[in-house]
Parts: C-alpha cells; sequence; structure tokens
C-alpha cells in the first residue's frame, strides 16, 4: 500500500510517499526559511502564497519513484497549523483524491509527528510515552497505541521551540531560532549562567515564558557590554533541555511506561537528545532521524496508514481546522 502525504501547516511545503506504513519511499521538503528571516519569523500571508506556487512540483517531485496510479490514499493535514497554509494543502489534496479516484484521509499534525516514528526500523511498541516539542506546539502524550493519544501535559504559554526562537533574538542570532543557539551553544559554557528549570517536579505541564524572561533580563544587566552570546545560549539551552528531561521522568514513572519517544522539530537538537537519554537510563528511548523531525510529508503519509488501519476517510465537505486538539 502506497500513501502519498501532504503537509503545508506553516511553512515547509512537503509531500513524501510510504510504503505500508513504515517504509519512507520518498519525502520532499520545499522551506520557506529564506522568505521569512528578514521578518524573524513566519508570516502567513507569504507562506500561503508560496505554498500555492510550490505545492504542484513539490508532489510531482515525491511521484517520480512509484506514479499516481500506484497509489492507495491520499493524506493531508488538516490542523493544527495557519489557516491559509493549511487551506491550501487540503484544497489540492481534495482535487488530487478525486482527479485520481482516491480515498482521502485527513491528518492531525501532531499525530503526524508521532507517526514519523513508525518509519524506524525498530519502531516503539505501545504503550509509550511521547514528548512533542515543535515551534508552536510542546507537550506529553501517552500512546495507548497507534492512534489512540492521551495528553498528559502542555504548555501554558510558549513552545519549546518558540523560546528558542525568542531567545535568539535577545543575542542577536538568525532565524530559525533552534539550529542558531545550538550552533552558538556549542562553544558556550552550559553552566555559565543558572537559568531556572520552570515548573519541574510539579506535574506535566510547561512554561518556557518565565525562562525567556529570565534571559531577557540577564541580556539587559550587560548594557552595552559585548555579549557572551555562546554561553547565554548553551546555558538557556541546557535549562530547557533539563525540563524536558525530568518532565518526561516523571510521565514514565506515571504510566508505567518503559519507552519514550521524542518528536517534532526541535527533537532534532543534539543536546536535548544527550540529556534526556541521560535522565532517563532505564527507558529505551527513540528519536526519529533529524530528517523527519521537522514537518515533512512522510510522517503524513505514516499517519495516513494509521488512519486508514482506523477507517477514518476525511468527509467530503470536510474543512481544515487551525486549533486542532489531539
Amino acid at each position: 500500500m502506497f500513501i502519498l502525504g501532504i503537509e503545508t501547516s506553516c511553512d515547509e511545503t512537503a509531500a513524501g510517499v510510504v510504503r505500508d506504513g513504515t517504509e519512507t519511499v520518498s519525502n520532499v521538503i520545499r522551506s520557506q526559511v529564506n522568505v521569512h528571516r528578514a521578518y524573524g519569523g513566519v508570516v502567513p500571508e507569504l507562506a500561503g502564497r508560496h505554498h500555492v506556487v510550490d505545492i504542484l512540483p513539490v508532489v510531482e517531485s515525491a511521484l517520480e519513484p512509484v506514479g499516481a496510479n500506484k497509489l492507495s490514499a491520499v493524506a493531508v493535514t488538516v490542523g493544527p497549523g495557519l489557516n491559509g497554509p493549511l487551506l491550501i494543502g487540503l484544497s489540492f489534496a481534495k482535487a488530487f483524491s478525486f482527479a485520481n479516484d482516491l480515498s482521502l484521509y485527513g491528518v492531525n499534525h501532531l499525530a503526524a509527528h508521532i507517526a514519523a516514528l513508525h518509519l524506524l526500523d525498530e519502531p516503539p511498541e505501545p504503550p509509550f510515552v511521547v514528548l512533542l516539542v515543535t515551534g508552536g506546539h510542546t507537550a506529553l502524550y501517552h500512546v495507548k497505541d497507534w492512534g489512540e493519544y492521551r495528553r498528559l501535559g502542555r504548555t501554558l504559554d510558549d513552545a519549546c521551540g518558540e523560546a528558542f526562537d525568542k531567545v535568539a533574538r535577545l543575542l542577536g542570532l538568525p532565524y530559525p531560532g533552534g539550529p542558531s543557539v545550538e550552533s552558538a551553544a556549542a562553544g558556550g559554557d552550559p553552566a555559565a549562567f543558572p537559568f531556572p528549570r520552570p515548573m519541574t517536579g510539579k506535574g506535566f505541564d510547561f512554561s518556557f515564558a518565565g525562562l525567556k524572561t529570565a534571559v531577557a533580563l540577564k541580556v539587559k544587566e550587560y548594557g552595552d557590554k559585548p555579549l557572551p552570546t555562546a554561553d547565554f545560549a548553551a546555558s538557556f539551552q541546557e535549562a530547557v533541555a533539563e525540563t524536558a528531561a525530568s518532565k518526561a521522568r516523571d510521565a514514565l514513572e506515571a504510566t508505567k511506561c518503559k519507552s519514550l519517544a521524542v518528536v517534532g522539530g526541535v527533537a532534532a537538537n543534539k543536546r536535548l537528545r544527550e540529556v534526556i537519554s541521560e535522565t532517563n537510563p532505564t527507558a529505551d528511548v527513540f528519536f526519529p532521524p533529524p530528517e523527519l523531525c521537522g514537518d515533512n510529508g512522510a510522517m503524513v503519509a505514516a499517519a495516513g496508514f494509521i488512519s486508514v488501519e482506523h477507517d477514518r476517510p476525511l468527509p467530503p465537505g470536510a474543512d481544515a481546522v487551525p486549533s486542532l486538539e489531539l
């Protein structure tokens, strides 16, 4: 079974083909980072315009290894995300599936990040705990089975990736903040500044606004003096990693699960991976490869396969849902 996955929830136009829910056949991503860098963040109107231009060539490229005639179904992200970009992907997927007489499956973007684990050579066996860390979301889930998720906690303010972007701006580092902070942190001292580890030991919810404020106040103390940017980046990154690792450990203990998975764009951060693995030495810890951490079409196709197994096709009149919950 070959499934085409289409992803346009934010600023990546992506499409991928997955075989039998476990094998990545193609995974084509066209990023808009250079478009939005000048604005320090994603501009929805610009993102939508570029999706319109890019979606057809991206899908055509993703289909090169198999061809549309071999597809069994189409999956598309319907939310959460930016309304305009979501509608472009959904409208294209509806037209494409109708023209090729294929069933269409709507996918939750967060479920797609979790489904990226389905593409590992040895994916985790449910039940397990998932830490989801992206630009717009940070949450812990108890995965009872593929397609059955219970949220344990989520961020009460800034998402993890959002905090990276804001701290990068404070430090004068380029957008996107995640890679910039990680690169700067490589030459810094993670113990240089004792930034807080927010809400650790207080349930499963996250809060990164106070950590961001702590960085801002410390930066302000330097006034016109040169900033030790590397130390700031390393100390902030360490605070995020230790907070996430602590929350994940608490979730494992509460659910009695033996496996932990970390998904989403921030899951590509090497120091985050190290700290989470070190903090949870008795757990089996799973990370998707970097190319499956950020937004991509293969993860949407994998989530579509799970929807096919649960017989959940998308109704013809279905609309995009920017605030869709998992």
